[in-house]
Formats: structure tokens, sequence, C-alpha cells
């Protein structure tokens, strides 16, 4: 099979399995309000005392019994043939046993309610689900292919293109494939993958993803990713084997529940045999003791307290550029106490800028600026560029006069003559070479920028005597500060930087991040042993980097987060959680999500184990049967509305 028609034959899978949960609320739903209709036609029946009316209510009940019961039903048959024992199973054989003893409207009740806490966990799960559906709609499923020669182009099938191919996208039309804008410019919508709302500038060069918008520039986009390893397609992918995916509790809650389920149905047998010997005389009245313990021990809200909980917050999470790749990673976020930062690309931009600049007293700055920019213009080195960017920013004009005497000093620094005046831009070590004195107050402020884990490049000239210092630096993004102390509001014990930069660099940036530990100067293997060491003691560990060299220590962390921009391959593979538009603020609401839906799978736990225990001790004080159905449906329809909460809770202003 090739991979064309793998990736067809998985997407129609997708489309397939998701219209079938679709099906499943609809079809649950007509067969509730049929339960529900019959039930009070023979309610209304069952009130009169003719002979004819209790025939005509039996019937009711009868029809009743088949629309509420056939899905519960189907469930517990699928199961018994794989040799295991379900909560249905327990449901219909208490409808049975009211319709055995004459309490036919007691058994349409019981289906009637839990037939519609079926069919509302089938919505929760479907609301979810159809995220999926969602994102496979956003693929074209054809693009205009250029023919070579200018030749007209030719509409094709996206499954027909190979990597190479050059494709034409038109304004206001879907990009069909991952690649790099060949010819054009453009602005692109990218929310669909990453959230980002304020559409991205895609210059030649830029990288473009399958599923996005193209602003109004028609452009030509070479591509670089087969259509089955499109950004878009392995999102698709991790989303349903996320939601698959099952966390410790909803193991822990699966494996008791057969062996529960065969001591519920052996409790029921030992009420029904003590309540006839001991309690009383009639077998009716034991039979019926026994279906109201089969009702009350029931663990229906229990089964569905974690995954209602759960898909609600992965669907939760992704609406906002979050994507966690299982359940299991989310409900582990939500217990982390320690979180580990990467510095370069991931609490920082990532590239040089100027950080400040300073001028000795009457020195023109714009012209100092313009004579530093202008030498540094011919400079390969990588400190050079955001000097030239940041006169430029400023629309500070360059000497358009031909460079003399151009020298760049490996490790020191550039000179260069601009308008027949020598200009010197680097460290103290060039200046010395050349003989040039170098004012006390200028060496006093480099050292200070120094401190501050800054790099300072000294501009001194010669014949117009004009002398400054720029500093330059990696920028710390411009949430860093906010994000951190929003992750101690929220309860996250000690932030920790971990950097392969200098000890002086990475002490600065952790002040000014509020960070309470950094480790400097480490290997990526380092960085393991490091994320180790603070897991002592079973203290759960996180680790935030860019996806990139980070991955031995995102890998090693209980909880890997990257900084995943919509492309970083190494990102989507390695991280547990990925924060597709590399906004730093998406990973408070990620915690926040994460420690929120722990709290709701303990509330419905203590909830629905709660109920049950209060049933069961109910029915020791002679329970009517109605009222022990309502207690048990009621809850599990509790807990399913209140994992759905998730889907529109307020969120709390975090940074």
């Amino acid at each position: 099979m090739t991979p064309q028609s793998s990736i067809d034959s998985s997407t129609e899978s997708i489309r397939t399995q998701t219209v079938n949960k679709a099906v499943l609320p609809i079809f649950g739903a007509i067969a509730t309000a049929i339960c529900a209709a019959l039930g009070i036609v023979g309610a209304v029946f069952h009130s009169m005392d003719s002979t004819t009316a209790q025939v005509w209510s039996v019937a009711a009940c009868v029809g009743a019994y088949l629309a509420g019961g056939i899905g519960p039903t189907a469930n517990a048959v699928s199961s018994l043939r794989k040799g295991q024992l379900n909560v249905d199973l327990l449901m219909i054989l208490a409808a049975l046993g009211a319709a055995t003893i004459g309490d036919w409207i007691e058994g349409v009740v019981l289906l009637f309610l839990f037939s519609l806490s079926g069919t509302l966990e089938a919505f929760a799960m479907y609301r979810t689900t159809r995220s999926i559906e969602s994102l496979i709609q956003l693929r074209p499923r054809e693009a205009f292919l250029v023919r070579e020669g200018g030749a007209e182009d030719q509409r094709v099938p996206v499954e027909s293109l190979q990597i190479g191919d050059v494709v034409r996208v038109r304004p206001g039309e879907r990009l069909a494939v991952d690649g790099l804008v060949y010819d054009g410019e453009t602005w692109a919508d990218e929310a669909t993958l990453t959230g980002e709302s304020e559409p991205i500038h895609k210059p030649i060069g830029a990288m473009v993803f399958s599923g996005t918008i193209n602003g109004q520039g028609s452009v030509l986009v070479r591509m670089t990713r087969a259509v089955a390893d499109t950004t878009l397609e392995r999102i698709v992918h991790m989303v349903q084997e996320a939601q698959a995916q099952k966390t410790p509790t909803q193991r822990f809650v699966e494996s008791w529940q057969q062996p529960y389920v065969i001591g519920v149905i052996a409790a029921a047998t030992l009420v029904l045999l003590g309540a006839r010997v001991i309690h009383t005389a009639s077998w009716y009245d034991a039979f019926y003791h026994a279906m109201v313990m089969l009702v009350a021990a029931s663990p229906c809200a229990v089964v569905v307290s974690a995954p209602a909980v759960l898909l609600s917050a992965i669907a939760r999470a992704g609406r906002h550029g979050v994507l966690f790749k299982g359940g299991v990673h989310l409900e582990s976020l939500g217990k982390v106490e320690i979180i580990a930062f990467d510095k370069t690309g991931t609490v920082t931009i990532g590239k040089p800028g100027v950080t400040e600049i300073w001028i000795a007293q009457d020195v023109d700055e714009t012209r100092l600026l313009s004579l530093a920019a202008t030498v540094e213009q011919r400079s390969e080195h990588p400190l050079g560029v955001p000097v030239v960017a940041e006169v430029r920013r400023r629309g500070i004009a360059l000497s358009e006069s031909p460079l003399g005497e151009f020298h760049s000093h490996t490790g020191h620094g550039v000179h260069a003559r601009v308008d027949g005046i020598w200009v010197g831009v680097g460290r103290e070590g060039l200046f010395e070479t050349h003989e040039v004195a170098i004012p006390a107050a200028l060496i006093e402020r480099a050292q200070r920028i120094r401190e501050l884990g800054q790099t300072a490049l000294l501009v001194l000239t010669m014949e117009e005597s004009l002398c400054g210092v720029i500093g330059v630096a990696d920028q710390i993004r411009p949430e860093a500060t906010a994000t951190m102390d929003a992750l101690k509001r929220l309860g996250i014990r000690k932030i920790v930087i971990l950097t392969g930069d200098h000890e002086r660099v990475a002490r600065a940036i952790a002040k000014l991040l509020h960070a309470d530990e950094v480790r400097a100067g480490l290997l990526p293997d380092q960085k393991v042993i490091e994320l180790h060491r603070l897991a002592e003691n079973g203290t759960l560990v996180a680790m935030v980097g860019d996806g990139v060299n980070d991955a031995p220590a995102l890998a090693a962390a209980r909880v890997g987060i990257a900084m995943g921009g919509a492309g970083t391959d190494v990102a989507l593979e390695v991280a547990d959680v990925v924060l597709m538009r590399d906004d730093l603020r998406a990973l408070p609401l990620a915690v926040w999500i994460s420690r929120l839906a722990r709290k709701r799978v303990r509330q419905n736990m203590i909830f629905a184990f709660g109920m049950i225990g209060v049933l069961v001790i109910s029915t020791f004080f002679d329970l009517p049967l109605w009222l022990g159905v309502l207690g048990h449906e009621g809850s599990t329809v509790m807990v399913v509305f209140n994992g759905l909460r998730l889907l529109w809770e307020k969120e709390p202003k975090l940074t």
C-alpha cells in the first residue's frame, strides 16, 4: 500500500469512527425519548383499575423496555462474548428483576435514567472526538500544481503530489501542503494549528502548513513534506491516540470493574437469601430487596468519572494551542511540583538583540549608531546583525560611501574607515592593539553591562572622538516573567533554569525570571542527570524546551513540554505536551486545566463512591427501588455534567 493510499484509508477510517460516534448520542436520544413516552403511557394506564388498562400498561412498559434496554443489552452481550462482565449487565438484570415481580414502572424508570446517562456520556465523548473530524476537513482535497515551461496550472488530487512539487495558493484558499514559500509574499492564518489569532507574515523562504488559510497574496509553495507526514496529519493522529489512551485512574477503575460486578451479583444473591430467611417470609419482598441492592451498588458513575473529565480537558486545551498527547500526560502535569526550563529559545527568543545603548556626554547618538552599523554591516559575526537591525528599526541611515581598511579580528571585533573616519566596534583588546585610548567611563559601563549577562560592544572613533557602548543579549520573551509568577501562584514549588550557557548569563536571566535555581554550562546528557536529581524522593518534574537540542531532557522528564511552533518535528515526536504557538502564556493555562481536571476527577470519584455507600446502606432500611434508581442514575448524570463543565468554565487571570 502506498503512503498516499494509506493516509486515505486512515483518514476514511477516522471519518467513519467519528460518524459512528455521532450516531450513538442521536440513537440514544431517540431511544430514551421513546422509553420516556411509553413509560408515561404505561403509568397512566397503570393508574386505572380496569383489566384492559393493566394489559395496555404492561404492553407500553414492554415497549419502553425494548427502547431503553436495547443499548445496554447490546453492550452487555458484547462484553459477555469476550468473557467480561460490566455494569450494563447489572442494569439489565435489575430491570428484568423489577418486571419479574410486577414493578414494570420502576423498571422503566431505571432503563430511562440509565439510557439518559448513557446518551449524555456518548454526547460528551462525541463533543471531544469531533475535533478529529474538524481537523480532517481543514485539508483541501485538491491543489493547483504549477507546470514547468509556463504551462497552465493543473488541478490535481493532493495525494498525487510529491516532495519538490510547486503549488499555487490563491488569496483566501487553504494551503494543501507543508512547504516553503517559493515566490510571492502573504500573511497566513495559522489559528487552526496553533491557536494564534494574529496572521503570520510569510515572505519568500518562510514555512507554511497544510490546513492554514492564505491571506491576500497569491504565492507559490514548494512542497517539503509528504502528504502523509504534514503537521496537520500528524496532529490528527496524535489527537486520536490521545483520546484512546487511558490514564492511571481509568486503568484502576477498569481493573476492578469485573470483580466488582461479580461481587455485586453475589451480594444481591446473598441479600435475596438472607432477606428470605431473616427479614421476610415473602420471596417477593426478598427479591425486591435484592434488586434494590443490585441497582444501589452498580458503579456506573465511577466508571465514567475520569473519561468525561479528561476528554473535556484535552479538548479545552486544544482550543488554546496546547496539544496533550494523552490523558495520562494531562493527569501527570496536574501533579507536577517542579518545572525546569531550557534557556535559549524557550524563556528567551533565541536570537540576540540590542538591550542597551550608552553614549558619552555630548556625543551624537544617531551619528555613533550609524557609523557602528555601517561597519558591522560588512561583518559576518552574529553580534553585528542586531546592531544593524536596531539602526534600521530606528530609521537611521547608513553611510553609502565605500568602506576603507575593513578588517575583522577574531574574538576582538571589527574596524574600518567610514567617510575617512576610523571606527572600531568590539572588545577592549581591539582598541589596545591599535593604541586607541579607551575612556575609563566606557570601561566601567561595559563591565556593568557584562555583569547583567550581556555582551558589551565598545564603539570608538579616532577623528571625531565619538564613544559609546552597545549592550547585546538574547532577549527574554516578553511573557516569560509573568509566566513564572503565574506558575508559582498555581502551586508549582520550584522553577529551575537548565542551560548550556555561561554561568553569569544564566544567573542574570534566572534573576529576571524569579527562578529558584539555575544550572549552567550543561550538555544535553547533563540536563538529564539534573532532571533525575530534581526527581529524587518521587517528586514529579516537567521539562520545557524548544524541542530540538532538548530532546533527551524532554524524553527523560515525567512530562516533556515542547515549544513546538507549528512544525517542529522533534517536538511533536518526543514531547508529551506541545505548545503549538511558542507562547509561554499557554503553559500556566495547561497547568490550570490539568489541576482542575484532577480536581474534577476527585470530586466525581468521591461523589460516586459516596452515593454508592449511601444507597447500599439505605437498602437495609427499606429503600424503594425507584429511589435507588434515581440516586444511582442521577449520580451518573451529575458526574458527566461535572466533566463537561471543563469545556466552558471561565479561566482565571493567569498572566
